[in-house]
């Protein structure tokens, strides 16, 4: 494997890692903010990076290379309102679109097709990941400012449950 390519794969471990720690603080922030079912979708979203990293990770190890494991940075992100906290996650979700393409760009350049094959997957879920991020930010703009409107987006939200990505390795 190129050496580039392998250490933009390796360092994305770290980055979905800092996306779950992230994504747990967003959770805290909304528990703490008595709106349990926005805190269960951003408990969803971590573990969904959790499993991000362990596939890039597995993927590494399963080409035969040396995997890398680094400090993961606190959550900087300053919280002030709900909608910072869904601004801050569609923000973020953009910068994790720019790393994949970013590491399939690099394995593009040295023709290593297997590596883009395994990224395709990434590819797609980051738009999805951006399209749920818009979502979130046009509901609680229509609904947000309205109590009841505001407690029939937590519920929904509320009723999200943890599916494991489908990518076989």
């Amino acid at each position: 494997m190129d050496k580039k390519v392998h250490e933009l794969l390796n360092q994305q471990i770290n980055k979905e890692l800092y996306s779950a720690y992230l994504y747990l603080d967003f959770s805290n922030y909304f528990k703490a903010n008595g709106l349990d079912g926005f805190a269960n979708w951003y408990m969803i979203q971590a573990q969904e990076e959790r499993d991000h990293a362990m596939l890039f990770y597995t993927y590494l190890q399963n080409e035969n290379q040396v995997v890398t494991l680094d400090s993961i940075d606190k959550p900087d992100k300053v919280l002030n309102s709900s909608m910072d906290v869904l601004k801050a996650g569609l923000e973020h979700e953009k910068l994790v679109t720019s790393l994949i393409n970013d590491i399939y760009s690099a394995a593009y350049d040295v023709r290593d097709f297997r590596t883009m094959q395994f990224l395709d997957w990434f590819v797609k879920e980051q738009g999805e990941e951006e399209t749920n991020a818009n979502d979130l930010i046009s509901k609680m703009e229509l609904f947000g400012s309205d109590p009841k409107g505001l407690y029939m987006l937590n519920q929904e939200l509320g009723g999200r449950v943890y599916s494991a990505p489908s990518l076989v390795l």
